[in-house]
């Protein structure tokens, strides 16, 4: 029982991710092949231009800032 924590840690912080890798290795999808390979594309694209859209939490958005401590 001690051996299959792991996988159940694994499925309950990240079922969908778990869920859809297990899915391609039973069908021994290609993730390197055209369908797949385009979706992958279009979905990190899509995730990229969500992220760079979202406003800044810092206010600025000039990225990391140096401070002095005295």
């Amino acid at each position: 029982m001690d051996e299959l924590s792991p996988l159940m840690k694994e499925i309950t912080s990240h079922p969908i991710a778990f869920f859809g890798g297990f899915a391609s290795g039973l069908l021994r999808l290609n993730l390197n092949e055209d369908p797949v390979k385009s979706w992958l594309n279009q979905r990190s694209n899509a995730d990229a231009a969500a992220s760079s859209t979202s406003p800044q939490m810092n206010g600025n958005g000039s990225g990391p800032q140096s401070i002095s401590i005295d």
